[in-house]
């Protein structure tokens, strides 16, 4: 009998409105999910790693335009791209994370060579991208970044003076104004592979308008990426500042660790209880020794999909409900 394995991932979480969500934008959402899933669940099912499996199911969503990584990564105040990204290793707590990189075709790669051929964990730009340079990693111009609703919403910003949380959809009140809740744009994946090994990936673009090479909690081992086979796998989106604060992957992990805690009952009181009572407002993907997934979040939707060996239909959703 061949062992449980389990995949899940997210493609960011914030106010998602079905009632701005058009059919071909929410089949396009989907079908982005599902390739990223098919993509992720096929090593797993084949006897790959977690590890290759939460790389490649980031791949596929940091090439996909829909959402705030890699290709699809949102405007900086200047003008150009920032990307943060992470990778970790439950066998071993291994981890490597890039902030700031602004070539680099898929930062999650970059996130790896860190991890497996530095002794590093984090590094910024413009070391990121010479790292990656040396090694033969795709690097792109910044047209290759460039999308017109990206550059749009960056417009936006510049004149209301304010960062972005959202990078995808305006929303708008009853009045029409524009609501300031937005969708929150990470993309992430975790995974217990058949040698019950976790591991955890995260890839975002940041805000949309950030100023001073801010750094949300993306590549910060312990708050929005996290990774131990005793315990837990965690890929986190949401608003990073507030997710740093509160340590969200590491706190899930030690109460499941110190606390005995299950996935499910660890996530809900971070997510719930700990995150959105300080304004915390996101989600989460997890998967635990056990293979046993949960995706929780404190927001109107998240973009989201998970498969498991022993239920073998892929889930795939949007909103709450």
């Amino acid at each position: 009998m061949t062992p449980s394995f389990s995949l899940a991932l997210h493609g960011g979480a914030g106010t998602i409105s079905p009632a701005l969500m058009t059919p071909e934008k929410e089949q396009a959402y989907q079908a982005a999910l599902h390739e990223a899933l098919r993509s992720g669940y096929a090593v797993l099912a084949g006897g790959g790693s977690a590890l290759d499996a939460v790389e490649q199911a980031v791949l596929r969503l940091e090439d996909c335009p829909l959402f705030n990584a890699g290709r699809g990564a949102v405007f900086t105040h200047d003008g150009h791209h920032e990307m943060d990204a992470a990778i970790m290793d439950g066998r071993n707590r291994a981890a490597g994370a890039v902030a700031g990189a602004r070539q680099v075709q898929n930062p999650i790669r970059a996130a790896r060579l860190v991890m497996e051929q530095t002794e590093h964990v984090l590094l910024a730009w413009p070391g990121a991208d010479e790292l990656a340079r040396e090694h033969g990693l795709a690097l792109q111009p910044a047209e290759y970044f460039f999308t017109q609703h990206r550059y749009d919403q960056l417009q936006e910003a510049l004149q209301e003076g304010r960062m972005r949380l959202d990078h995808s959809q305006a929303q708008t009140s009853g009045s029409g104004s524009e609501d300031p809740k937005k969708k929150m744009g990470t993309v992430g994946a975790v995974a217990r592979d058949q040698h019950g090994n976790l591991a955890a990936a995260t890839s975002t673009g940041g805000m949309t308008n950030k100023r001073y090479s801010r750094i949300g909690d993306s590549p910060v081992i312990g708050s929005g990426t996290f990774a131990d086979n005793r315990t837990c796998a965690i890929s986190c989106t949401g608003h990073g500042e507030f997710f740093l604060r509160a340590m969200v992957a590491h706190d899930i992990s030690c109460l499941m660790e110190y606390r005995s805690l299950s996935l499910d009952e660890a996530c809900r009181i971070v997510v719930h209880d700990k995150l959105a009572p300080i304004g915390g407002e996101g989600g989460l993907v997890a998967v635990d020794a056990a293979g046993n997934v949960a995706l929780p979040f404190n927001s109107e939707g998240m973009y989201r999909a998970s498969q498991t060996s022993h239920d073998a239909a892929p889930f795939v959703a949007i909103y709450k409900n």
